[in-house]
């Protein structure tokens, strides 16, 4: 087992990673093996051929995560055992993967960027052997928190200067759960509930009580009483279990008018919003915040932006991504030389199908054209030598060479970039209405370059 810096948060155990993969790569990779093709340099790249329906832009997410995955993909003793129990591959194969280490390099676009279809956003460099184990893990990571951060970047957008909080953890694995909150953050949220998370990656954690608490009690106010008496009257009381009007006055005059916060978690929002607002200031608890819950997404969130609201609770919908789960990313390989000599040039492979599925080949940068107004305008994409107009544009940045992590960012940083990134597109970015990619992507023609 070896440690990962896990964000800006502390280190935690990683224990290997070299299973969460498909069998096929290692049947590929025995065979490349024997075929002695095993060792030559190849170039596969990350994208995705289409956003999600309606979707106008994409977030990467999962960077971090992909970086302590490849740095603990090891082939320990007792997985070896089990391939060699499993007759999975051949004995060669397995004297190959005991001493496996990712020595390539790696490229892509920073955590917490935009992308588009055909962005290249993630570039794998290296023999194909050792490339080719990574397809799964490395796509697992990025396509469930790219679409965690793409459903919250909605969300946060919708949801204005209103702090949101991440609650899912109860409609999702245990495990993804805290990848889900990590990748919430990225996209806008402010806290989370899950303490995993907060324990992980020191994103702030916040929660009070449920209805369980208030249930437990022989009344409400016995149950309030409870609360503001461990908690501090700046606490947030859950009103809705009986009678909400009941309810706020009742927490009014228990915790006085500097209460923290009530929350709503049922019933018509808005309306009720609105009532308890009224409700509170007539109280003298003008300071009083609302946090509102219920099975919240993006719309729900923009359809209350009228109303006194203050934060947002949110689960089903961000943890699942607001209905698009996966960023439908794929791991193709773009790039491969002739030969296992290192100076072999590479050559563009290309898949070539029906029904959508082609590719284009060579190894790819990727750069973003601005306006007059700075404003981005397309994303480009090509081989060869970057034009001089776009240089200052470029999107991928190294992370890691010679199989070392070159990056590691704090949250904060990669949460900023994504904010200012969305800042950068069209205004029409951020409409929920269904809508095409909000840039183009643009293909400049150029030969591939080794």
């Amino acid at each position: 087992m070896t440690t990962a810096d896990l964000g800006r948060g502390r280190r935690v155990g990683v224990p290997s990673t070299a299973l969460f993969t498909d069998q096929y790569e290692l049947t590929m990779l025995q065979a490349a093996l024997k075929a002695g093709t095993a060792g030559r340099r190849s170039v596969f790249e990350v994208f995705t051929r289409r956003l999600p329906n309606g979707r106008r832009y994409g977030v990467v997410a999962g960077t971090g995560r992909v970086l302590d995955a490849v740095e603990n993909f090891r082939f320990e003793p007792d997985v070896l055992a089990f391939l060699r129990e499993k007759g999975i591959v051949d004995g060669a194969t397995l004297d190959w993967l005991a001493g496996y280490r990712f020595s390539g390099d790696i490229w892509g676009y920073p955590e917490g960027e935009v992308y588009f279809p055909g962005s290249p956003i993630l570039r794998v460099e290296g023999s194909f052997a050792e490339c080719v184990l990574l397809e799964t893990v490395i796509l697992s990571i990025l396509n469930h928190d790219s679409a965690i951060a793409a459903a919250a970047s909605r969300m946060s957008s919708a949801a204005g200067d209103r702090p949101l909080i991440e609650m899912g953890a109860r409609r999702t694995h245990e495990l993804a759960a805290v990848a889900a909150s990590r990748a919430a953050y990225i996209g806008g949220f402010a806290s989370t509930s899950d303490l995993a998370a907060g324990f992980r990656y020191d994103i702030p954690t916040v929660g009070t009580s449920a209805h369980a608490f208030t249930l437990l009690h022989d009344s409400e106010r016995d149950a309030f009483r409870a609360q503001v008496d461990s908690l501090g009257g700046g606490t947030t009381l859950l009103v809705d279990t009986y009678d909400v009007a009941e309810a706020v006055r009742t927490a009014v005059e228990i915790a006085g008018p500097e209460l923290g916060a009530v929350r709503i978690d049922s019933g018509d929002l808005l309306l009720v919003a609105h009532r308890v607002r009224q409700q509170l200031d007539e109280l003298g608890a003008t300071g009083t915040k609302i946090t509102v819950t219920s099975d919240l997404d993006e719309y729900a969130i923009a359809s209350l932006a009228a109303a006194p609201v203050d934060s947002y609770g949110v689960g089903t919908q961000l943890v699942t991504g607001s209905g698009h789960p996966t960023a439908s990313m794929v791991y193709k390989l773009v790039a491969r030389a002739e030969s296992a000599d290192p100076g072999a040039p590479l050559v563009p492979v290309a898949k070539k199908s029906t029904g959508g599925k082609t590719s284009v080949g060579g190894r790819k940068w990727a750069a973003r054209r601005l306006d007059a107004y700075g404003v981005a305008e397309a994303e480009v994409v090509g081989t060869g030598e970057v034009p001089e107009e776009l240089a200052g544009q470029q999107l991928l940045v190294p992370l890691v060479e010679g199989g070392e992590v070159l990056v590691r960012e704090p949250l904060d940083v990669v949460r900023d970039r994504h904010a200012a990134a969305r800042a950068s597109l069209p205004l029409s970015a951020t409409q929920l209405s269904r809508g095409e990619p909000v840039l183009p992507t643009e293909y400049a023609p150029g030969p591939s370059g080794s």
